[in-house]
Order: structure tokens, then C-alpha cells, then sequence
């Protein structure tokens, strides 16, 4: 008799070796990154190593991304990793936000000096080179070739690449010294085409993070002090993860004809007149998938939507003799079989692994369906179905909510029901993330309010705000809070809308900006 290798059940978090959200929300984020093997940190300081699990959810959003680019009329391109100091230093708004944050390469050769591997002294550069923190200013010098008439507008350009931004502090997927994302640098004959184009995109990812990573985000523009550097006017999409703070998700900037002055491109416009064109950029990172983590996952581990998971049902086959595996493994490759056929992404787990270690490993990694096939299962010819995760109800005990997890279903009933669960679910995390955030979201109109909200559990906070750079500075280092976006009009609902007095001034505010605490 051949039985599957017998290993301990794990039960509970100290057991799964990760923490909970509510005694330590933090060290639960690393845990989760690590133990469903996301990614991890690089013997380079501040660098990570996305690992295959983790990058197979990027390519997803990739793809999701990338589709919505080109269908908006953009094309990819790729531009260099390093730009020389004089380039950035054109812009000088733009080079005094990265300054702190420039990675620079002075040298371009080694040498072997008293038997040691040494900087060559000889091979100083010219000029040194920036490594890439954002695009702006080799693309528009490149674009000075590209763009001599208004026939040569719009010009839409996307790229997938990586950065680096030297950061003092860093966290996986939030805030590494290098990490991946897109750049959209487009060109436009006028400013109300530009200005369209940035909302436009804005729209882009506020449709990907709400439709495809299931993720509630509030549109609207960055407050003077947090705009792009070089920036006239940033919008941003603003979610909320499960401790309340909020994380910005995506950026896009009109940023007027600065860095077409600064690069002296210029275009003949229809009257014949020389004139500057005006730009925007735009962009997301792979601090999306910590969004995601933070948005979804639970103590048992990574909740991964439907549209973005790697595998979106893992098959378990179930035996304890030679007779049992032989007719057990055939069905659970037929039904593989079957659900490959139809688009789903299907796993079929026959190691020599005791169910339960699978069980675990496929909840930690966030497999949206579990599908168990035993041998009672083929008599009564059905198959066992364990959702990831099932919306809590109140006053639920966890054995109850467990039980409702599972569900038996006949075997040609299988691929319907996956389906149908595919798209409940995705519907599912988006209203339960909603839900999260309208009940710790505030509508706040005095001070004292304010205080009380975030010395409590805290959330995101509908203000009237009237202050300057200064006092939002003030009201920053009092409760670490800052202005995630100046609402645009479609975001506001109708408890937030109508001017008022602002919390901090007293003076007459138009209208309430979001505040909260953020990443």
C-alpha cells in the first residue's frame, strides 16, 4: 500500500509562521510577501528579488494595463536607464524633487590595484550619469527629433521599465531603491488636448484598480505640495488598505510646456507659428502589488482577485492506496483538462505531499478555488469546491464560516460553477473593500473632530481645507496625516458636497479634500 507522505498539520498563525493583521499589521504585510513567495529582499540594500509567484501577478497587470494603453491610441517604446546630469538639471523643479533620491554614476571601469578590484581612477566620465528616477528629460530630449509640426501631434508614448529612486527606508513592492513600472510621456498641440489626456488616464487606472484588482480608489488632484516635481497640475487614485491608511496607486501629470522649454522642442502649428507643445506623464508600479496584498489578504494569507490571479483553481487529488491514486488521478487530469480548454488556469497538485500541506501552501499563495477528488467523490460522481474566502457575516462563528467555504457539486456541473465563482468572487472583494472603506471614512468639520478621528482607529477624512503649504505641513507633523487629493467632482458624495469653513483657518473652503494617513 502506497500512502502520501504524512507530515504535521499547521494550525494558526504562529504555526503558519505569520501574524495577524490586528496584532501586527506591518510584520502580517513582510509575512505575507515572503511566506506565499512574492518576493524578497536582494543582497543589494533597498533592492528586492520578485519571485516567480509575484511576478506571474505583475505580468497579469501588465497585460490588463498595457491592453488599456493601446486601445487609448499609445505605443510602447524604451528609452535609456541612464540620463546626464545636465539633462535633469534643466528642469529645476524636477531635479530639486529627485535630488535626494539620484542614484549617480561618475566612473565606467575597473582595475585590479595591489591585487584588489578597484574603481579605475582614469575612467572618469565626462558627465555624470543619473540612473533613471522617472523619464521626463532624456524622453523630451529624444522627442526634440520627433516633433517638428502640429501633424506630429499627439505623439503617445508608453514604457515598461524599471527605476531607481534611493530611498532611505524601504518596505517590499512599497518603496525599493529600484522597482518596475510604466511611464506614459505624451505630447500635445494644445493644452486642453493635454489636459484631457491626463484625466483621461486618470481614468484608465481608476477603471484597472477597480475592475480588474477589485480595489475602491477616490479620483482627484494633489494639493500644491504634493505635486510632481515640475508638475502644473497631478491627479491620483487614492485606496485604502486595511488599517485605514491610505496608499496612492497611480499618478498622471499635466505638466504644461515646462519640459518641452527645457529641452527647446517646438513644433510649426497649423498658422505656421513656432510653438511649444504641452506634455503629461503618467504612471503605476509594482507597489500595485502591495495595494493588492493590503487590499485583500487575510490572516491565512494572500486573497488574490479572480482577473489577476496566476492559477485560478488548484486540484487536489485525494488517495490513500495504489487502487485509489489509479483511478483518482485520471479524473483530476480529465477535469484539468477540461477547465484548461476553457480558459481557466488550472493546477493539478499530485506531489507526494499530505493534503494539508497543500491545502496550506495554496491558501498562503491565494488560489481562488480549491478542487478535492476522492474516491467517494467518483462514486457519487461530484467534486468538493473550497472557496479562498467567503464574505463574513455578523455574528459568524469561524467553524460556520469554514463550512460555507465547501460545497459538494456534481462532476459535470464543475466548470459552470468555477465560472460563476470566478466572477462572484471578483465582485465580492470589491464590495467587501467598498464596504471597508465607507465605514471608516468620515465626513469631519471641526478640529477637535479631526483629532479624535485619527487618534482612534482613523480612515480617510472629508475636511473643508483652506490652508498653506505650511499649515498642511503643520497639521502633518500633529497627526502625521496629509491631503491625499482634492476630490474631483464626480468622486464627492452628497454628505461631503457645499463650501464650508476650513478646519485648521476658518477661512472659506469650496469644497472638502480627503486627508488621512498614508504610505
Amino acid at each position: 500500500m502506497a500512502k502520501q507522505q504524512q507530515q504535521p498539520q499547521q494550525s494558526g498563525n504562529d504555526a503558519k509562521g505569520i501574524a495577524t493583521r490586528a496584532a501586527d499589521y506591518s510584520q502580517w504585510y513582510l509575512d505575507i510577501v515572503k511566506r506565499a513567495e512574492l518576493a524578497e529582499h536582494s543582497s543589494v540594500r533597498g533592492c528586492m528579488v520578485i519571485r516567480p509567484q509575484g511576478y506571474a501577478i505583475w505580468e497579469k497587470m501588465q497585460r490588463e494595463l498595457d491592453d488599456r494603453f493601446k486601445a487609448t491610441g499609445h505605443v510602447n517604446a524604451y528609452f535609456p536607464l541612464f540620463i546626464p546630469l545636465s539633462f535633469l538639471a534643466r528642469e529645476e523643479q524636477h531635479a530639486a524633487g529627485f535630488a535626494k533620491e539620484c542614484a549617480v554614476v561618475t566612473h565606467h571601469r575597473l582595475k585590479t590595484i595591489d591585487g584588489k578590484v578597484q574603481v579605475d581612477p582614469d575612467s572618469k566620465l565626462e558627465e555624470p550619469l543619473i540612473v533613471r528616477p522617472t523619464s521626463e528629460t532624456i524622453i523630451w530630449n529624444q522627442y526634440k527629433g520627433w516633433i517638428q509640426s502640429y501633424r506630429d501631434l499627439p505623439l503617445l508614448i508608453n514604457q515598461w521599465a524599471n527605476v531607481c529612486r534611493w530611498e532611505m527606508r524601504t518596505r517590499l513592492f512599497l518603496r525599493t531603491a529600484e522597482f518596475l513600472w510604466q511611464e506614459g510621456h505624451t505630447a500635445h498641440a494644445s493644452e486642453q488636448e493635454a489636459r484631457e489626456e491626463t484625466h483621461r488616464m486618470l481614468g484608465v487606472y481608476a477603471d484597472f484598480a477597480e475592475n480588474v484588482m477589485a480595489m475602491p480608489v477616490v479620483q482627484g488632484a494633489k494639493s500644491p505640495g504634493e505635486r510632481f516635481p515640475g508638475a502644473v497640475e497631478s491627479l491620483s487614485i487614492e485606496a485604502m488598505m486595511q488599517d485605514g491608511k491610505a496608499l496612492q496607486a497611480g499618478t498622471s501629470h499635466y505638466l504644461g510646456q515646462n519640459f518641452a522649454k527645457s529641452a527647446e522642442v517646438q513644433f510649426l502649428n497649423k498658422e505656421g507659428k513656432l510653438e511649444y507643445p504641452y506634455a503629461t506623464s503618467w504612471g503605476v508600479s509594482t507597489r500595485l502589488m502591495g495595494a493588492l496584498i493590503m487590499t485583500h489578504s487575510d490572516d491565512t494569507g494572500l486573497i488574490c482577485p479572480p482577473k489577476l490571479a496566476p492559477i485560478h483553481a488548484v486540484i487536489v487529488p485525494i488517495f490513500r492506496k495504489d487502487d485509489e491514486k489509479a483511478k483518482v488521478l485520471p479524473a483530476c487530469e480529465a477535469l484539468q483538462q477540461e477547465l484548461r480548454q476553457a480558459g481557466l488556469a488550472v493546477k493539478l497538485d499530485d506531489r507526494d505531499l499530505h493534503p494539508g500541506a497543500k491545502y496550506y501552501e495554496w491558501e498562503m499563495k491565494g488560489v481562488p478555488v480549491r478542487i478535492e477528488i476522492g474516491p467517494k467523490d467518483l462514486e457519487k460522481d461530484s467534486v468538493c469546491l473550497v472557496r479562498r474566502f467567503v464574505i463574513e457575516q455578523p455574528g459568524e462563528s469561524e467553524d460556520d464560516r469554514r463550512k460555507r467555504k465547501k460545497s459538494f457539486i456534481p462532476r459535470g456541473e464543475a466548470l459552470a460553477q468555477i465560472r460563476g465563482l470566478m466572477d462572484s468572487m471578483q465582485k465580492e472583494l470589491f464590495q467587501r473593500a467598498l464596504a471597508f472603506r465607507e465605514s471608516r471614512t468620515r465626513v469631519i468639520d471641526t478640529l477637535d473632530q479631526f483629532e479624535a478621528f485619527f487618534k482612534g482607529d482613523g480612515g480617510f477624512a472629508w475636511v473643508h481645507w483652506a490652508g498653506n503649504a505650511e499649515q498642511e505641513e503643520e497639521l502633518a507633523k500633529r497627526f502625521e496625516t496629509s491631503i491625499r487629493c482634492i476630490p474631483l467632482a464626480s468622486q464627492i458624495p452628497d454628505a461631503a458636497r457645499g463650501a464650508g469653513t476650513c478646519i485648521l483657518t476658518g477661512r472659506p473652503s469650496a469644497q472638502r479634500v480627503v486627508m488621512a494617513k498614508s504610505y
